[in-house]
């Protein structure tokens, strides 16, 4: 990407809206491409003049986000991952499902949403594997992902979650056998 970019027009919009400006600059393909490569470690530095566009933040060479001291690295793959909310080619999908895998929740929660909305057919295993997270809401997105992208091998995750300490779990479990039921033409014993 270019270090001539503008800055954003008004860092406090939507980051919808800072999405689909930076795509206005770049291309949806280009924002696609950036996004992917921030999810996969590329170096914050290269990136200071898009970084707004994802993270409704604006820095300078030398602050904090930069050097990793304030904004830890999961946060770059994190605003990587939530781009492609709003801007997608399916090129994207592999880094999608590694990143169900990251060591961090927030990208791997992250991911979880894009395989949602963007129905990453990839993503079940990662998102089964995701359904047993210690945070409720990670379970519970996982819940999510899987009523939309899960296939038979994975209604014993959802199954599981019915019976989860958390309610609102629970009831993402409960909507994601019935999407499955649908989707997969299967009865899931509950």
């Amino acid at each position: 990407m270019s270090p001539s970019l503008p800055p954003p027009r008004n860092l406090e919009a939507p980051v919808r809206e800072l999405v689909l400006e930076l795509a206005s600059h770049v291309g949806e393909r280009g924002v696609v491409d950036l996004c992917v490569d921030l999810m996969t470690g590329a170096v914050r530095e290269d990136h200071v003049a898009e970084l707004p566009y994802l993270s409704g933040h604006a820095w300078e060479p030398g602050d904090a986000v930069l050097d990793g001291s304030s904004w830890k690295d999961y946060w770059v793959r994190t605003w990587g991952a939530r781009g492609l909310l709003y801007a997608w080619d399916d090129s994207a999908a592999p880094a999608v499902v590694a990143g169900l895998a990251d060591e961090d929740w927030r990208p791997a929660e992250m991911c979880l949403k894009v395989a949602t909305k963007r129905e990453v057919g990839g993503a079940g295993d990662g998102a089964a594997a995701l359904s047993t997270h210690e945070l409720p809401r990670v379970r519970t997105q996982a819940m999510r992902t899987l009523g939309v992208v899960g296939d038979t091998e994975h209604v014993v995750a959802v199954v599981a979650r019915l019976d989860d300490g958390d309610e609102a779990v629970r009831r993402a479990a409960l909507r994601a056998v019935d999407r499955l039921e649908l989707r997969l033409d299967v009865q899931v014993s509950r």
